[in-house]
């Protein structure tokens, strides 16, 4: 048994405050008993000694009786002799006469005697100098004659306390036989709970070592069973996350070496004939300007996305006109789209309220949603972007009319490293950096979709500046 496993400390705790419980009330039970057997005893030696009290009393009035014969006559026909001896004690204190005939030691101790004479009636439970265990009831009779001081009787209370001994053992079987129920019902509802924690137990040593592929097999329907669920989730929550990375390793790679080799090449070229002919100069160092700057865009998603994960990701906020950002954003991508003939149409309003936040990013998120809307799009697709205010919130919404996303895919394109495509390029965090930027600016960031090769909306709502 483990040193420091559940079972043991239900066995220390919870049974051990059973056992003790049970002791204590079987101590109680035991006093109960013993106490009413030898009250019983000594209620019946009284109301016989005041039988026999009342019948001497009867013959003291009699003048023609012989009181002395009477009393010797009634120990010795006393029907009860076999289990109760009954005495008589002379005016010295001193046993004359018993119903068995046997005269007790002189030196006997009779504390009941001693009681009697004190306060009319008294008893005693001790043993004799043999070891025998007696009760004894002495009442006087000195007020009824001048020859005897008192009547006694005693009784061995070997065969009361063999009852009591019997009693004893059934209420300790009793005990016993609840702390083995106790026992039995226990180690099986903490082997209940135990054997699917060392279960949870190893396999989340498997989940540890990057093994997501067991899970736990779950029986119970309680709060193990939740629990069983709720880690069989994780699981499969870790093993997406870690598909996902995996493939977000595989696209950044891919995303970067594409670049990386256009850059290389160009540089190559232009290093061997590329100052011989203006044209060709100008063409590669335009690739290389435009790769480089889709290099510089990858690595700021990522650095965004690595200050959001460690909490360092910061804003200057300051009352920002919206539709300047907007504007700006929108410029960038007319002359790209123009050249993959796709249209950019900008519906712009006239005026919108300020908006509290940082411009820089939120033109950085003005500018994700428009390249993923121009990315998603092929020649011939158009794009609508339109502003307006509502409900004291800015609305920013940019449409398409490209390879739209599958219902399925809608819930889970904002999350980290997802890609709904993958025949178009990206990193899959230029969303998820998106919707955290719009979400600190206490916004929202909605995308919807009727489906694949219908499109897709952007919809950006931002608090508007009310003073």
């Amino acid at each position: 048994m483990a040193k420091k496993s559940i079972t043991r400390r239900w066995i220390i705790n919870n049974l051990g405050v059973v056992i003790l419980a049970l002791l204590v009330i079987e101590m109680v039970v035991i006093y109960a008993i013993q106490s009413y057997f030898y009250n019983s005893a000594k209620q019946y030696l009284v109301s016989k000694i005041n039988a026999v009290t009342s019948v001497l009393s009867i013959h003291a009035q009699d003048s023609d009786v012989n009181f002395s014969s009477e009393i010797r006559n009634t120990l010795e026909t006393f029907n009860e002799k076999d289990k109760i001896e009954l005495m008589a004690i002379n005016s010295k204190g001193r046993v004359v006469l018993t119903s068995s005939g046997f005269s007790p030691d002189a030196d006997m101790i009779m504390p009941d005697y001693e009681e009697a004479m004190e306060t009319g009636e008294g008893s005693y439970r001790g043993r004799l100098a043999g070891g025998e265990k007696i009760l004894a009831v002495s009442v006087p009779i000195s007020s009824i004659t001048s020859e005897y001081n008192s009547i006694r009787m005693v009784t061995s209370l070997t065969e009361i306390d063999n009852t009591i001994k019997t009693y004893v053992l059934a209420v300790t079987a009793v005990c016993g036989v609840i702390i083995l129920i106790i026992v039995t019902t226990g180690l099986y509802f903490a082997g209940s709970i135990v054997k699917p924690i060392r279960q949870i137990s190893g396999i989340a040593s498997k989940f540890a070592l990057g093994d997501f592929s067991v899970r736990i097999q779950n029986e119970s329907d309680d709060e193990i069973g939740d629990l069983c669920i709720a880690i069989n989730h994780m699981a499969d929550e870790l093993s997406a996350a870690e598909a996902m990375k995996n493939e977000f390793i595989s696209s950044v790679s891919h995303e970067l070496r594409t670049p990386l080799t256009a850059i290389k090449g160009w540089a190559e070229t232009l290093m061997v004939d590329g100052g011989e002919d203006p044209e060709t100069m100008k063409k590669g160092v335009g690739v290389i300007v435009n790769e480089t700057g889709r290099l510089s865009q990858m690595v700021e998603e990522l650095l965004d996305f690595s200050r959001m994960q460690s909490g360092h990701f910061t804003m200057q906020a300051a009352n920002m006109d919206i539709l300047a950002e907007l504007g700006d954003a929108v410029l960038i991508y007319s002359d790209k789209a123009r050249r993959e003939n796709i249209s950019i149409t900008y519906d712009e309003p006239e005026m919108l309220p300020f908006v509290y936040g940082d411009k820089n990013r939120i033109r950085q998120v003005f500018i994700n949603i428009i390249d993923n809307a121009v990315k998603y799009s092929s020649p011939g697709d158009s794009v609508t972007i339109t502003a307006k205010e509502k409900d004291s919130n800015v609305i920013v919404a940019v449409k398409d009319t490209g390879v739209g996303i599958k219902e399925s895919d809608l819930s889970k394109v904002k999350t980290k490293f997802y890609k709904a495509n993958h025949t178009r390029r990206g990193s899959g965090i230029g969303l998820a950096v998106a919707d955290e930027i719009i979400r600190m600016h206490g916004g929202s960031l909605d995308i919807s979709s009727e489906g694949e090769g219908k499109g897709t909306t952007v919809t950006i709502t931002l608090p508007a500046k009310t003073n």
